[in-house]
């Protein structure tokens, strides 16, 4: 009781800091809305200046809530009349209501060309109390340290720095964070999901439809100034065309790479502290909910070493739509050892096919499909294991911040010997999601 009167309170607070620096105007410049208006926004616009001149800090106070009705059935190699040794049983499963999830979200306009963005979970599969994911300084021209400052390269230069989501491909842009799922059609994400928040700096230069981005990060998803010799910093690069072509046609595509020459722990596709939709499935019979927070997903288990490259082409034409998704990920554990005792790096591929189809002028209702598989070695020399999903959808927008989705959801695990709780493994069900985001 007590922790959730201080909940309340702050957010009360947080509600009239809103309401003083007047949130009848709720845009900010060069800011990726949160509602229906953000659907297939990548990076966030360079070009848009809603609010000039600059008048003072404006602070937008925004979030998300989101809540899912699940009913899926899951099963592995157990078999409690002819278990062998090794065998796992898994938890029972029902049809109901999944935990519900919220975020708080502050964006403050503090000058002319910059932008804060900071994140905090309210609510989240793996954690019962509040904590911030991270947030970042964008920095769109020099303004505030004199007018005109390098006006000529910051038309086409934006920065970020902060303990931020690392640009990684594209699918991070579609991708439910925690409550924040009105930009994913679906309810899941990826099979490999690639995500990190991690000290960083990023350099954009766009122009005439090119966008180029470097960035360096400290390695780290929890920050401390121990392991110096563990761990170097990280590498992050994008390239790529976003192109309106003409009215009905859009094509965009994007090539990136993710590489950690050294870390005492590589967050890549495990960075994701909020949690994985899909609940419990293919989770041990004795597993603990709050630990076992990442069911539906994998990880690879490159814990030292990491070289990531993904490509993403989307095309939209009229109402249809298309995504799609090549990753391939070298690298290696400490214990990726083979039959020599020889270390060895691993790789894995991922691919993923989004179809969708929006109806109407203002497309407030969507159709789709999506396929995504993945497969690599669980061991150096060892055969590769697969993971298939296909998924199937209906979404509707009530209104520009509330949407509606329901789905099916099939995966499979083949390859996993005795021993794995994903021996023969395999889920399926329905899915009913309801995301507000504001």
């Amino acid at each position: 009781m007590k922790t959730l009167f201080k909940n309340l309170t702050i957010i009360a607070m947080l509600m009239i800091v809103s309401m003083s620096y007047g949130q009848d105007k709720r845009s900010l410049n060069n800011y990726r809305e949160p509602s229906k208006d953000g659907i297939n926004v990548f990076e966030a616009p360079k070009d848009t200046a809603v609010n000039k001149p600059f008048e003072g800090v404006k602070v937008r106070v925004g979030g998300s809530s989101a809540l899912q009705f699940q009913a899926i059935d899951h099963e592995n190699a157990f078999d409690p009349d002819t278990a062998g040794e090794g065998e796992l049983p898994l938890k029972e499963l029902s049809s109901n209501f999944n935990l519900a999830t919220a975020n708080l979200d502050l964006d403050v306009q503090l000058h002319d060309g910059l932008r804060m963005h900071l994140r905090t979970y309210l609510s989240s599969r793996h954690h019962p109390e509040p904590y911030v994911k991270g947030g970042y300084l964008q920095i769109d021209n020099l303004n505030f340290i004199q007018e005109g400052t390098l006006a000529e390269l910051m038309k086409y230069v934006t920065v970020k720095v902060g303990h931020m989501e690392v640009n990684y491909g594209d699918m991070h842009f579609r991708r439910s964070d925690n409550s924040s799922a009105l930009y994913n059609p679906f309810v899941g994400n990826s099979i490999l999901d690639a995500f990190t928040t991690e000290v960083a700096g990023e350099v954009y230069f766009r122009s005439n439809g090119w966008i180029a981005m470097a960035g360096l990060t400290n390695g780290k998803l929890n920050q401390a100034p121990d392991n110096p010799k563990k761990t170097s910093p990280s590498v992050v690069a994008k390239l790529g065309y976003d192109k309106q072509i003409n009215e009905d046609l859009r094509v965009r595509i994007t090539g990136s790479i993710y590489n950690t020459a050294q870390a005492a722990r590589v967050y890549l596709y495990s960075g994701d502290r909020a949690g994985a939709r899909y609940y419990l499935v293919l989770s041990e019979e004795d597993a603990s909910a709050s630990e076992d927070f990442r069911t539906g997903r994998f990880d690879p288990g490159f814990r030292n070493e990491v070289t990531a490259i993904m490509f993403n082409p989307f095309i939209k034409y009229k109402g249809l739509e298309f995504f799609g998704m090549y990753e391939t990920t070298t690298g290696r554990s400490d214990s990726d050892l083979d039959s020599s005792g020889n270390q060895l790096d691993r790789n894995w591929n991922q691919i993923l096919v989004e179809l969708l189809y929006r109806f109407g002028n203002n497309e407030n209702f969507y159709i789709g499909g999506r396929y995504n598989t993945a497969s690599g070695p669980m061991v150096p020399d060892g055969d590769d294991v697969t993971i298939d999903r296909i998924n199937v959808g209906f979404g509707a927008f009530l209104t520009k911040n509330i949407l509606f989705k329901v789905e099916y959801v099939s995966q499979k695990y083949d390859g996993f010997g005795t021993g794995s709780v994903y021996d023969e493994g395999k889920f399926s069900g329905a899915v009913v999601e309801s995301v507000i985001s504001f």
